[in-house]
């Protein structure tokens, strides 16, 4: 096979021809390497690319097949992960400079999972600074690849163009707020915020200790079922991580809806952020499970309308992480986060603890519509992909709806489960996401009902003009 048209494969594609030796783990791997060599200058994916070690994992991959031990269906398999993720021998920005010349000695555990399934590390991909903020990067701002004078969404940011533009198989990102549902939406992927619990964060340099959570972002439903596969389960390293059961979550899909109940979040499907085009690509998904066999019906979750509001004064937690930093280098962190971490540094205790009291709301307001619904339906960004501005700084209208777009939050103040996939394109050629949320620990719920709905379309096969 040619090794320029190795990367356009999904993981369930190459992963049969890796097991069936029709293809090698070496020649997988150098496909994967040219084409980061060929556009990362434009995407500004990557801020590392591992060469010799990926090159070197899959001579031990190949030498492993040739002796009869294959791991699964990642084995041989490229993935790349954001670089707020510990690589032992890899430097780990978190996507400042401040942290350059930072070389981990250890593993996320998630990475070891990675490998221990086999897959090989490509490198680390590009995000905003510290993860914080969804628009601001220290390094060169990653380019979306269906329009390069647009963004790719954030804080994974390097993980929704790397996986969009078919630099990596497979990645991981990570979010808080919506950190990979945004670039997947924005990017046209599958990405899916596990359970908050369900994934460890052991080795995750942390943005809010309450709301982070590691993710899969991948081009198939199918993939992303896969992906979580490998990194799901309890860590004895994370205390937070819930020792309960991980089911095969591929063996889920089935695309069997019958009886199953979607809930159409209307608060968020009529929020005035949401732009014509992207409500009405919405509402023809819906239309579209109906036709598969879900019932389908509108729900009422009022809460859901100050899930931004709620998460934006949370944030008080951030600069808990980084308090030598502010103290001591201030003048070093970007502006936007200079100005966010001191302005969430004088956030009275008092606000803290009314936001959690609405947090445990809104949880409970959740939860109550998912024991009637299976799943919760609802746009994952109110606009398509905006253009990149010189400054996406503070002081414009424009900016300001800019970044309240996100519809994400209120499952990640749940700490339930939620996945974003294409169900369309604006009007531009830009990806439009759908999201699709779930009850705590059912992501094989959500990943089936998203699986039969890529399964009736066509999106997913669109490649980005690059």
């Amino acid at each position: 096979m040619d090794k320029s048209e190795i990367p356009f494969l999904s993981v369930s594609q190459l992963s049969e021809l890796i097991k069936t030796r029709q293809a090698s783990p070496v020649e997988v791997v150098e496909g994967y390497l040219d084409r980061i060599d060929s556009l990362n200058d434009q995407l500004f994916a990557y801020l590392t690319v591992c060469r010799d070690e990926a090159l070197q994992a899959a001579r031990e991959s190949e030498r492993a097949l040739a002796q009869g031990e294959y791991k699964g269906p990642l084995h041989g398999v490229p993935v790349a992960v954001k670089d707020q993720l510990n690589t032992a021998g890899i430097r780990t920005t978190s996507g400042t400079p401040i942290f350059n010349d930072f070389v981990p000695d250890e593993d996320a555990t998630v990475i070891a999972k990675l490998k221990s399934a086999g897959a090989i590390l490509l490198g680390k991909l590009n995000m905003t600074e510290f993860g914080t903020t969804s628009l601001s990067h220290a390094f060169h701002t990653a380019r979306n690849p269906w329009d390069l004078e647009r963004f790719t969404g954030g804080s994974s940011s390097g993980s929704g163009a790397a996986t969009a533009a078919f630099m990596c198989a497979t990645s991981l990102g990570e979010d808080t707020g919506g950190s990979v549902r945004g670039p997947a939406a924005w990017c046209g992927l599958v990405g899916l915020r596990p359970t908050w619990g369900r994934v460890s964060r052991y080795g995750l340099r942390p943005g809010m200790w309450s709301m982070d959570t590691i993710g899969p972002l991948s081009r198939t439903v199918e993939d992303c079922a896969v992906t979580l596969q490998a990194i799901a389960g309890h860590d004895p390293n994370d205390a937070y991580t819930w020792d309960v059961p991980v089911p095969d979550y591929r063996a889920a899909l089935d695309g069997d809806l019958a009886g199953i109940r979607v809930g159409v979040v209307k608060e968020l499907l009529y929020a005035d952020v949401v732009e014509p085009e992207i409500r009405e690509a919405v509402s023809q998904s819906a239309n579209s499970l109906a036709k598969l066999g879900a019932q389908v019906e509108e729900v009422s979750i009022p809460m859901t309308s100050y899930a931004n509001t709620i998460s934006t004064v949370l944030r008080v937690e951030a600069p808990t992480n980084y308090r030598e930093l502010i103290r001591d280098r201030l003048q070093e962190i970007e502006h936007d986060n200079r100005i966010a971490y001191l302005t969430w540094s004088l956030m009275p205790a008092m606000a803290y603890y009314k936001a959690l009291k609405l947090r445990a709301l809104l949880r409970q307001q959740v939860l109550a519509a998912l024991n009637n619904a299976d799943v919760l339906l609802m746009p994952t960004m109110g606009i398509a992909a905006p253009k990149i501005e010189p400054d996406p700084a503070i002081d414009s209208k424009e900016n300001s709806n800019r970044n309240r777009a996100g519809l994400t939050t209120s499952f990640s103040l749940a700490s339930s489960p939620a996945l974003s996939i294409c169900c369309g394109f604006t009007k531009e050629n830009l990806p439009i996401g759908l999201q699709l949320g779930g009850k705590p620990f059912e992501e094989q719920t959500i990943l089936n009902v998203a699986y039969a709905y890529q399964q009736s379309t066509d999106w997913h096969t669109r490649r980005p003009p690059i």
